[in-house]
């Protein structure tokens, strides 16, 4: 078996091993394994239909659906042909032709127009991965544009009637669902995740999305889901924990659900608070050790998602950007003359949420190997009263007003607290290695500090 690109993007010549002998031929048309190995996408299909043609000269097309296919020959010669129809493809426009029998398949992309002619009578298989809908969004090309070797017979009345190219309707992308995008992730996605050339976003908060209970969508025309919601409050969760499950376990596990059965990729923001904080440095492997029940409801989350086969479980830190946030708290304290008392014994380095967002894309849009990923900014390791003296700083306070404090003379102060980790502080050299370094996060607090000001 053997895979050859086309001058259109996607698509997919396959050279099909046929075994023969005097009874005739057995080929395998889909072996999921094989072929993924070999270089197919793993498109998983739903539907096989099969078109037969009784007189050579018979012409079909040029048809392209919302939906991946792998196109065959069960008997006799066709000759194909397929035009890229994707709106904002690089081949838009581009004709790809070729003669085929049992021993060819042609993997056809979602949005690339599929026609044929029939050489001699034939049998043409379509394996998809999206059932047939009157409903969905079908686009095509009039078959003029394909210089067929018979003259074409038999064509049906509404293939006569498609439009040349250049007054085609292109086929949109599919979508990327954002849940949570009222949050300072959501919002830093909504400034650079539209412009990132992923395709058409879809940005909801919960008054949309309901993620306790996902509401139902033709999940085959999304390509991802970004889920920036969760439940924050960590003191909350210690006396409401069924709200923190529901929304940072159950809906979870039920995105990886949807993203398993629709060849989604899931992206799923968890956090330090996984952690008992007992080890200095994260790494992706270390297993979760939750010391409260926020920190519970996260873990059983993270895992959730890494069910999903396409995933990006990303483990983040004291998370700041346009909304309420630490920074932004220091920032209110330092302007009004407020000397705070600090943490200084949980360490770890905070989060710049659009490095968080810069992050994610970078991950979708180079293909990044599926798995889970730290993510924080990058730079020394401080304590949260060393974070809010460079804020003082950076608002032209004196650093001296803060006053660092331990937990437990913090929490005499201000009374109980969930448990929180000591140690926060990510390994970033996986994420690192795929070609991503976030800065460092004294660069971002005065970036944020220039671009968000109070």
């Amino acid at each position: 078996m053997k895979v050859q690109s086309t001058a259109i993007e996607g698509l997919l010549i396959v050279e099909l091993d046929v075994h023969g002998d005097n009874r005739g031929w057995f080929k395998e048309n889909w072996q999921r394994e094989k072929m993924v190995a070999a270089g197919l996408p793993d498109f998983q299909p739903v539907q096989n239909n099969v078109s037969f043609n009784a007189e050579k000269g018979v012409t079909r097309g040029l048809h392209a659906e919302p939906w991946d296919k792998l196109v065959s020959v069960a008997t006799g010669r066709v000759f194909g042909a397929w035009c890229d129809l994707r709106e904002g493809s690089e081949t838009f426009g581009q004709l790809v032709t070729q003669e085929f029998s049992p021993d060819t398949a042609v993997f056809v992309p979602r949005g690339v127009a599929n026609g044929f002619q029939a050489l001699e009578p034939c049998a043409y298989s379509y394996l998809v991965n999206d059932h047939w809908s009157p409903d969905a969004e079908y686009t095509c090309v009039n078959l003029n544009m394909v210089d067929w070797p018979l003259e074409p017979t038999e064509i049906s009345d509404k293939d006569k009637e498609h439009a040349a190219l250049g007054d085609v309707s292109p086929m949109s992308p599919r979508r990327i669902l954002v849940t949570g995008s009222g949050g300072q992730l959501g919002r830093a996605l909504k400034k650079f995740l539209p412009a990132a050339g992923l395709g058409e976003v879809e940005f909801c908060r919960h008054a949309d999305f309901d993620i306790t209970d996902p509401p139902a969508r033709p999940w085959k025309q999304y390509s991802a889901i970004i889920n920036c919601a969760a439940y924050n409050d960590v003191n909350g969760a210690e006396s409401d924990r069924q709200a923190a499950w529901a929304v940072n376990a159950s809906a979870p596990a039920k995105l990886a659900r949807i993203a398993a059965e629709n060849n989604l990729t899931l992206v799923h923001v968890s956090s330090d608070y996984i952690f008992d904080g007992s080890n200095e440095v994260h790494t992706e492997e270390e297993l979760p050790s939750p010391l409260s029940a926020y920190g519970a409801s996260k873990a059983a989350g993270d895992t959730a998602a890494q069910t999903a086969p396409r995933h990006y479980v990303i483990r983040t830190s004291w998370v700041f950007g346009d909304g309420a946030n630490f920074m932004a708290t220091m920032r209110t304290l330092a302007n009004k003359g407020v000397k705070p008392s600090v943490i200084h014994d949980q360490r770890g380095r905070p989060t710049f949420a659009e490095d968080l967002a810069k992050g994610i894309i970078h991950l979708l849009k180079t293909g990044a190997e599926y798995g889970v990923y730290n993510l924080s900014n990058s730079g020394d390791v401080v304590g949260r009263d060393e974070i809010a003296m460079a804020v003082f700083t950076g608002v032209g306070q004196d650093p001296a007003d803060v006053t660092p404090v331990s937990t437990e003379q913090y929490r005499e102060i201000a009374g109980p607290e969930a448990p929180r980790p000591k140690e926060s502080t990510f390994d970033l050299s996986k994420l690192e290695s795929t070609g991503f370094t976030p800065m460092n996060w004294r660069a971002a607090l005065a970036l944020y500090l220039e671009l968000y000001p109070a």
